[in-house]
């Protein structure tokens, strides 16, 4: 890789790194789900004029990504960051990576190694360690609504794969507009105080919302996919690694969140296990959907 281009993987992982830290923000002043909703209004806004209308026989399938990654994936996300610290989410949200895995041997009959299986306990023990943390003690509501949203991502990621070749950008942009209906009307019914939020909302809490629209979603991903088309895959997949590293680290420094020594275990131990389930940087035929969708490792 050029110089140049390992300086770009490495912002965009910083960027996706801070954006647990922007959900945080944001979720602390806003009900969560309606935070999704104003971000995905604005990346549909910002994509959709420059994007090409999907075939009217992708519809449906597009219809389903968007529900299951854009409803669940990214609902759960912005709930469960609502109810923990950021740096947990970050850690826990790679869990996506060893659930694809799985997903993909059971539905398409991949192989699954030695190494593969080891990761898969490593990270499992590395969920073990987190829930042991003395702030997680008798709350982890978070840490599970996590953990389900890293199941939603990688259900997506068989949905993605079934719907074929499809312009990341563009897929974006739709799977955006086809999930604020719903998200809007979970919202709706189940949070209170959405526009009096907002009314009340102060700078801090805009630019987290503008973050995770325009820095995670639009300039982390057009960047990345701009890499990805000078650069071989397993050149790139180290540095999305280091994306809840950021995330850890942008939480202890603007959040305050502590850093525990259980939580840098169970960051390491999972990181270990995502590399080697990922076969190190070895390209996979399930690619992870956030690469499609707006969040590494979720949310991501």
């Amino acid at each position: 890789m050029l110089p140049r281009d390992m300086l770009l993987a490495t912002l965009v992982a910083l960027l996706w790194g801070g954006n647990m830290v922007a959900i945080k923000l944001a979720t602390n002043a806003l009900p969560p789900l309606f935070v999704l909703v104003v971000r995905f209004t604005l990346v549909a806004a910002l994509l959709l004029p420059f994007r090409l209308r999907p075939g009217r026989h992708r519809l449906l399938p597009l219809l389903a990504v968007a529900l299951t990654l854009g409803t669940c994936h990214f609902g759960l996300i912005f709930l469960g960051v609502a109810r923990t610290d950021a740096a947990t989410a970050a850690i826990a949200g790679q869990l996506g990576v060893p659930f694809s895995a799985l997903l993909a041997v059971l539905i398409f009959r991949e192989r699954f190694g030695g190494a593969q299986l080891a990761g898969l306990l490593l990270a499992f023990l590395g969920v073990i360690a987190l829930a042991g943390m003395p702030r997680l003690a008798g709350n982890l509501g978070g840490l599970a609504i996590i953990l389900a949203a890293a199941f939603a991502w990688a259900c997506a990621n068989v949905l993605i794969k079934r719907l074929g070749p499809f312009e990341p950008l563009t897929l974006v942009a739709w799977v955006a507009l086809l999930a604020i209906p719903p998200l809007a009307l979970l919202s709706w019914s189940t949070e209170q105080g959405q526009w009096q939020a907002l009314m009340r909302a102060d700078a801090t809490t805009w630019l987290a919302v503008l973050y995770t629209a325009l820095g995670s979603s639009t300039l982390a991903y057009g960047l990345w996919y701009g890499l990805l088309a000078r650069n071989e895959v397993s050149r790139l997949a180290p540095f999305a690694l280091l994306n809840p590293v950021f995330a850890v680290a942008a939480a202890w420094l603007l959040l305050g969140e502590p850093l525990e020594p259980l939580l840098i275990a169970g960051g390491v131990l999972i990181l270990a296990g995502v590399a080697l389930v990922e076969g190190l940087g070895r390209r996979r035929s399930v690619r992870p959907a956030d690469d499609a969708a707006g969040t590494r490792g979720s949310p991501r």
